[in-house]
């Protein structure tokens, strides 16, 4: 559209909101339930679900971590827990009722109406589980119903694996940021993923079909992939 002026614009934003930051309450669904992140009831189990990745393997492209002992961890978690932004949660898987990972609201900007999803440190007991995905639905979820117009996944250009993640729980990609940051003296490129709340509908009826117990045969397997759903509405999308 054009202003008065002759001048194309942006579309007016009505009746929308700046919305509120996130809260204490619990992310709660069948596989497992996010929660505030908290040294003592959490750290000692989160330690010990990382030290199953023996090679330390997840903390490549994050800014912390390994640790060498617990008293580190624990000092990290200490820190984490006061932070605001990110906002921290532990995600307690309820096949064990223990905390196996942990994920966090970050860049939070009401006044933009976006969000990011990150910090994300999925221990070997929690990858590649079905609570794992159920943890980034419930994330998703939370924002855009707190009123959020964007929901943003930034990761390192050279991980692949959470390139792969973007785009299987439907993320579009949008760019990569060259030289964005320095990462335990490496250069970072950094790649955009991004959702918006006009997408929302669509996505969340497909996380609610991938997620339906009839989905799944008695020994847990998915018997249609989540990736298989988001990129058949990706192309769908795209050709539109």
């Amino acid at each position: 559209m054009r202003n008065d002026l002759g001048q194309e614009v942006g579309l007016p934003v009505i009746g929308w909101r700046p919305p509120a930051r996130p809260d204490d309450r619990a992310l709660n669904g069948r596989w497992c339930t996010l929660e505030r992140l908290d040294g003592e009831r959490h750290a000692r189990a989160l330690y010990d679900a990382n030290a199953h990745d023996r090679e330390g393997r997840m903390w490549t492209y994050l800014p912390h971590g390994p640790f060498a002992d617990f008293s580190g961890y624990q000092a990290w978690i200490r820190n984490a827990c006061n932070s605001t932004d990110p906002w921290f949660y532990a995600i307690v898987d309820h096949a064990t009722g223990r905390a196996a990972g942990i994920a966090a609201y970050l860049r939070i900007n009401p006044e933009a109406g976006s969000i990011e999803v990150g910090a994300l440190v999925f221990s070997p007991l929690l990858q590649r589980r079905r609570a794992a995905t159920e943890a980034m639905m419930l994330m998703m979820a939370r924002a855009f119903a707190l009123g959020y117009r964007r929901y943003e996944w930034k990761c390192d250009a050279l991980n692949q694996a959470s390139r792969n993640a973007a785009l299987r729980l439907g993320f579009r990609y949008e760019g990569t940021f060259r030289k964005a940051a320095v990462i335990k003296g490496r250069n970072r490129d950094t790649a955009w993923y991004a959702i918006t709340d006009d997408e929302w509908p669509a996505l969340s009826q497909i996380f609610a079909r991938w997620a339906d117990p009839a989905n799944f045969d008695d020994a847990g397997r998915q018997r249609v992939a989540l990736s298989a759903l988001t990129g058949a509405w990706r192309a769908h999308r795209e050709a539109s």
